[in-house]
């Protein structure tokens, strides 16, 4: 006798929520020890719910040296890199995924390879470069190299998902008057609205998160450093301070969880769609 559909898949379940619990405790752990006062926290017999709750943590993370300033760097860094891998990765991935010219093979398998390269062993390169041009302690300097790697990805999917639109689409709208491009910025371009949303929160997320070419190429203007490497001192700023710590974290991970909740259903169907068509 064949067992029920619902007893089937309760292995695949129950493998599901494992697999959520053991990626979220980290998480969870760091907001609950941002809330618990400090004697809980260094408490023998450490709880799942905090006892009491105190916003003191994150009142001193706001008020620590650099916050405000970290902050507006890394938003400045984020959205440069994000808005300058838009722009060129639109073109690049209009040009391979409509246009027919000759070497456009060997240009995706460019980029198929410079999205796979790990981009930590170029750190080396980068800096003799960034030192050789005088642009270490520039904050258009680490833009660049966040539009580096974040443009590999953003041409993949857009590419993918600008397959999934008939070109029939553009097609009638030149027959109307269009020009190319105004066929495809009038008819396309809304289209792609998933797929934009899915490779510009990527892109936000390599960026905001970003640590080694932060730290290895901001070094003598420590004004112009991110919130990565500033998260990275804290510890040694408040001590064994470990609730501030934990609050300054859960406050560097607020703007991305926001933009991922915000963005869900269209970042899904990017992503999806980025994915199986080519």
């Amino acid at each position: 006798m064949t067992p029920p559909r619902a007893l089937r898949r309760l292995p695949l379940h129950l493998g599901a929520t494992l697999t959520v619990i053991v990626c979220l405790f980290p998480v969870y752990w760091m907001v609950t020890t941002a809330f618990k006062p400090s004697r809980d926290i260094q408490s023998e017999d450490p709880r799942l719910l905090p006892q009491s709750w105190t916003f003191d943590h994150f009142r001193r993370a706001i008020d620590a040296d650099g916050f405000a300033l970290f902050w507006r760097n890394s938003v400045l860094v984020t959205l440069g890199a994000v808005l300058l891998a838009l722009v060129v990765a639109l073109g690049a991935s209009f040009a391979v995924a409509r246009l027919r010219w000759r070497g456009r093979r060997q240009f995706l398998l460019m980029v198929f390879i410079a999205q796979m390269a790990p981009w930590e062993s170029l750190i080396i390169p980068v800096y003799i470069i960034a030192r050789d041009t005088d642009m270490l302690d520039r904050l258009p300097t680490l833009t660049l190299v966040y539009f580096m790697m974040t443009l590999p990805f953003t041409i993949v999917v857009l590419r993918g998902f600008l397959a999934t639109i008939p070109p029939e689409l553009e097609e009638s709208a030149q027959v109307d008057g269009c020009t190319r491009l105004g066929a495809f910025r009038h008819v396309a371009f809304p289209l792609l609205a998933p797929g934009l949303m899915a490779t510009s929160l990527f892109g936000y997320i390599t960026a905001w998160n970003e640590f080694a070419y932060a730290n290895f190429l901001i070094i003598k203007q420590q004004d112009h450093r991110t919130l990565p490497v500033w998260l990275s001192s804290f510890q040694n700023t408040f001590g064994t301070d470990w609730g501030a710590t934990m609050a300054a974290s859960t406050l560097f991970a607020l703007p991305a969880l926001a933009v991922f909740l915000l963005l869900q259903r269209q970042v899904t169907s990017g992503f999806a769609a980025g994915a199986v068509k080519g």
